[in-house]
């Protein structure tokens, strides 16, 4: 006769006897000991968020809550190191049974345990970025799909919409009418590529980012045995950042929580910033809905910012409808107002920037605390040419600078060949953008055009020493055609009418005019083909012609971009150990916190942006974006807008209306500077 002994796995007490009234403050106090049941924390910029979540842990261990029956979810990597990190110190020892850690990294864990369960094997492999584009790539081989004769979307495009398809719940059709329009007739040919791609990724073991999450809810749904299992193991969920859950990410939550209803999230209303990448802002917002006997706790001193800068920062979202109303009270000292600096153009609003960076330096300030904060890349042209122009170390969060972009890179190339013929590089480069044309097939085509341009431009004429007009340089990409693939004859013929257009005597030392040509001649195609961020990268560009307006000829353009590049570079060779001050998009720079900021470019169009306005819900995130961008400042904020900017198409200046949301903030919070130039006769 046998019989099964169960041996459990040994668990060290946890006695903490941690003081929470000493240790918090009341309204922190209040949601670490709030009673089981579902209960949402309104956690307000600098309030200690991170804190509150980790003695909320701290508290449940000591109510005899076993470590393996809390389950804490957060966003990154980062910051699931971060809060279990600081709950081993709470603790004074680790807690591996503790199940913490990304949305991702947790459904990997359930999904490594049951994959089996979905026709998958258990050591199934997850997909990079990279790997997920080769698979759709062979995808789209296997439908016999030309995406080039078709103008279909690239294997990274389909990425980026099978991704949102997942994450926001839709189908693929919705996506499409919802985010990429332009691609709408071309739904039935996409859905059938991603049910390929569903396919092949089971046939070889294989999940995407995506997947981890969509199946790990496709299991809780499809076995209510294992759905049983967890909603009983978690019997306590605690959420980080809640105002950026996708659908995707709410519905896993309310499914383990269904059975307990112990589930506490905690965010802030006000920093939801992230529509465009899937998050949903009603999660957040209809919580208590969901949640008939939900409890609402707010957080709301500030531990970070001035109160000058907090009044700033309450009065800026106060418009706001769909909110949870709280109001931002400091914990320090009061420090200095908030500064509003009207500037007569975005030159001369780079210029106050860097003279008053260098002032701020001398006063003390480590330049590695102070950022420039703005809504979009190309707000910060004037201020990257202005801070190299001074030798005045940056650096760019979010990551490439404007100038190195692929799409910046691509359009200038035409100008470079236009300008230096020679240009193997830029020819090179405009080449491979066409079908069927890879890094062979442009060094056949380079030698070929090389010869017969510099046969064409040595003359009797130029032998003698006399200046003979300069050949054509259309007419020697006509001589090439006869090398070019067939897929490629269309596009070489475009190409070659848009080279034709561009070195005509007019539009050839108009270098705003030329990037405009040739966006309007097929390279925006090519940015909706290959970018699923098209319209950013579009408004990239008609910036940039803009910028260019102000240079007298396309050499000085093109010189002044390779002097800034090139600077740039040696910058970042040279500086690694040196302060820098911080440019970043306010996206980019949510989670971080800077003693002195710059916020600039607040007119109307610009920030809030021009697309934003056509909606409630898209005005209403911009000014959360407001908020979040305020609130990086903990002990100087520098509000700045141009009275001019150039328009489009070289039709001068116009003048630039402040932002709406500048309207908003009492006059009495802001000390106004005007800016007085020097003048240089005394």
């Amino acid at each position: 006769m046998s019989r099964d002994y169960v041996l459990q796995s040994f668990r060290a007490p946890v006695h903490l006897h941690i003081d929470y009234a000493k240790e918090l403050n009341e309204q922190q106090h209040a949601a670490v000991t709030a009673a089981p049941g579902p209960a949402l924390v309104i956690a307000g910029a600098g309030s200690g968020k991170t804190r509150t979540l980790t003695y909320r842990v701290g508290f449940l261990l000591e109510q005899g809550i076993p470590a393996d029956r809390i389950l804490l979810l957060t966003f990154t990597n980062k910051a699931a190191k971060e809060m279990m990190r600081r709950v081993a110190d709470l603790l004074g020892q680790e807690l591996p049974s503790l199940w913490g850690g990304t949305f991702h990294s947790i459904g990997n864990r359930v999904l490594r345990a049951h994959a089996d369960r979905l026709g998958y094997q258990r050591d199934f492999t997850i997909m990079d970025r990279e790997d997920a584009k080769d698979l759709i790539d062979a995808c789209l081989g296997q439908a016999q799909i030309d995406v080039k004769a078709t103008r279909f979307p690239k294997a990274e495009v389909l990425a980026d919409i099978f991704s949102m398809a997942s994450n926001i719940r839709l189908p693929i059709p919705e996506v499409l009418a919802k985010d990429y329009d332009y691609f709408a007739s071309l739904a039935p040919q996409i859905t059938d590529v991603q049910q390929r791609y569903e396919a092949r990724k089971r046939a070889t073991n294989a999940m995407d980012f995506d997947d981890l999450l969509d199946l790990w809810l496709k299991l809780m749904r499809e076995h209510p045995d294992l759905l049983e299992h967890y909603q009983r193991r978690f019997q306590f969920i605690l959420v980080d950042e809640y105002q950026d859950t996708n659908k995707l990410q709410s519905e896993l939550i309310d499914l383990l929580a269904a059975r307990h209803h112990n589930v506490m999230v905690v965010g802030d209303d006000a920093q939801s910033i992230y529509a465009w990448r899937g998050a949903n802002f009603q999660n957040i917002l209809k919580f208590p809905e969901r949640y008939a006997k939900a409890k609402v706790y707010k957080i709301e001193t500030n531990y970070r910012s001035t109160p000058e800068i907090l009044n700033v920062a309450n009065a800026a979202i106060a418009a706001n409808t769909q909110q949870f109303t709280k109001n931002l009270t400091p914990a320090r000292k009061s420090g200095t107002k908030p500064v509003l600096v009207t500037c007569m153009s975005g030159s001369e609003q780079a210029a106050f920037i860097a003279q008053r960076v260098l002032e701020l330096r001398e006063e003390g300030v480590d330049m590695n605390e102070m950022a420039v904060l703005y809504r979009s890349h190309f707000h910060a042209l004037e201020l990257q040419l202005e801070l190299t122009r001074r030798n005045i170390p940056f650096s760019i969060t979010s990551g490439i600078r404007f100038f190195e972009q692929a799409h910046i890179k691509d359009v200038t190339g035409y100008l470079k060949l236009i300008t230096n013929p020679r240009d193997e590089l830029a020819f090179k480069r405009i080449a491979q953008l066409l079908p069927g044309i890879g890094a062979k097939g442009a060094e056949k085509l380079w030698a070929k055009f090389s010869a017969d341009f510099g046969a064409r431009s040595s003359t009797p004429e130029k032998q003698a020493g006399q200046e003979a007009p300069v050949a054509p340089l259309a007419t020697a990409l006509q001589g090439c055609s006869a090398g070019v693939p067939k897929k490629a004859a269309v596009a070489w013929a475009q190409f070659t009418a848009t080279i034709s257009q561009l070195e005509a005597a007019p539009v050839r030392g108009n270098p705003s005019r030329m990037i405009r040509l040739v966006v309007e001649a097929g390279y925006e195609d090519h940015l909706k083909e290959n970018y699923a961020n098209f319209r950013n990268r579009l408004e990239d560009l008609e910036q940039l012609a803009i910028f260019a307006q102000q240079f007298p000829n396309t050499e000085d353009f093109l010189s002044q971009l390779a002097l800034l590049t090139n600077l740039e570079a040696e910058a970042e060779q040279t500086n690694n150990d040196t302060e820098q001050i911080r440019l970043s998009t306010i996206h980019q720079a949510k989670g971080l916190e800077f003693d002195v900021v710059f916020l600039i470019m607040l007119c109307d169009g610009m920030f809030p942006s021009a697309r934003s306005l056509d909606t409630m819900d898209g005005e209403e995130e911009e000014r959360r974006l407001l908020y979040v961008a305020i609130t990086r400042a903990r002990n100087e904020l520098y509000l700045s807008y141009p009275l001019i900017r150039m328009m489009p198409g070289g039709s001068g200046d116009a003048m630039q209306q402040p932002s709406r949301f500048l309207s908003e903030i009492p006059k009495e919070l802001l000390e106004e500077w005007n800016l007085k130039p020097v003048d240089p006769y005394g």
